[in-house]
């Protein structure tokens, strides 16, 4: 295994931004960057060994700040989205900015998934630290994450985030890569697979009305694997809001700290297979509906909507304001600690 880093960029202020190459025994890498601990790059092999990259990113350092898609990175403090930005902790009512419709998501505009952290080679991984202000973004309390990546022979990214605060706070935090198992191309025929019996309707704005509900008979049921595309274009309420799949499923048996399977994205056409694991409640699936006019990708190459999918695992949407969803509220002296393992192959 090797760990390569490099400087990348520097932005207005002067402050580096770097990128790290982890490279296994076979040849297949991931490449990461201190801009929002993000995922720049999986080269993987397909069925015949061909090495492709499969995750959505741009040519340019510069284009991975305040983009629209949030591409590979880690947003918060708060991943996904709080309803009409506020939610009250221990009685104080607390108000974030809004920049989602009238909704407030993944930590604000300047949450961290638009700033550089801090980040080193550290015992066979790579670890990258953002400190968050009390205040920052409207949330109480100081927070330390790390967000902790190892690559394994086996091709399996496992992204493991801590974090501690010194002030009650609320914190959900996920990765946001977009998958295409193909390279390229439309992911609309790739297969997925779902751990999840349920899932979380919304109204409109994409906020969940606080009450799961089954997936059999609906759009919704992947439990078996089917196409991304076969009910895309329903007559559904989820499917019409988001102009395609942008929902949280339940994974089925949660307990905390207990890692299980959420998902399985499959092509057919390239072989390459993607299962992930997690300790999270929740998947967030996002068939990238409004992907189309975000900067340019690597190379040059122009996205589309519907061109990757991101899964999403964390906490569920909206939990500050849903005492029955499983808590989100980091005390302090209490260490958060989730895992996400991301686990390639062939099929």
């Amino acid at each position: 295994m090797s760990i390569r880093r490099k400087l990348w960029s520097r932005t207005e202020c002067g402050k580096a931004v770097y990128k790290y190459t982890i490279t296994n025994e076979s040849g297949a890498s991931v490449v990461l960057s201190s801009i929002g601990a993000g995922i720049v790059a999986v080269n993987v092999p397909d069925r015949n060994g061909k090495l492709a990259d499969v995750v959505l990113g741009y040519g340019k350092a510069e284009s991975y700040f305040a983009d629209g898609p949030c591409a590979g990175k880690c947003p918060g403090r708060f991943a996904n989205r709080i309803a009409k930005g506020k939610f009250t902790l221990d009685g104080v009512e607390y108000s974030l900015p809004i920049n989602n419709g009238p909704n407030h998501l993944h930590g604000g505009p300047e949450g961290c998934q638009n700033k550089v952290w801090e980040s080193r080679k550290h015992k066979g991984g790579v670890e990258f630290m953002y400190f968050f202000e009390d205040g920052e973004m409207g949330y109480p309390g100081n927070v330390k994450v790390i967000a902790r990546y190892e690559w394994s022979d086996n091709n399996e990214l496992r992204l493991t985030f801590t974090a501690r605060a010194d002030k009650k706070t609320v914190v959900n935090f996920t990765n946001h890569a977009y998958f295409n198992l193909d390279g390229g191309g439309s992911v609309l025929r790739h297969t997925l697979k779902l751990n999840a019996t349920e899932y979380l309707p919304t109204d409109s704005t994409l906020i969940p009305t606080g009450v799961p509900e089954v997936v059999a008979g609906t759009p919704m049921d992947f439990r078996k694997e089917k196409t991304l595309g076969r009910d895309i274009r329903k007559d559904f309420p989820a499917l019409k809001y988001g102009k395609g799949y942008d929902a949280c499923w339940c994974i089925d048996n949660y307990m905390p700290g207990q890692i299980q399977e959420a998902a399985e994205l499959h092509s057919k056409k390239s072989g390459r297979v993607l299962k992930v694991y997690t300790t999270q409640p929740g998947v967030q699936v996002y068939t990238g509906n409004w992907i189309e006019g975000c900067p340019a990708g690597k190379r040059g190459r122009i996205y589309h909507d519907y061109c990757a999918v991101a899964l999403e695992c964390q906490h569920f949407p909206d939990s500050p304001n849903h005492p029955d969803f499983p808590s989100t509220v980091l005390k302090p002296g209490k260490v958060y600690k989730e895992a996400i393992i991301f686990a390639f192959g062939i099929k």
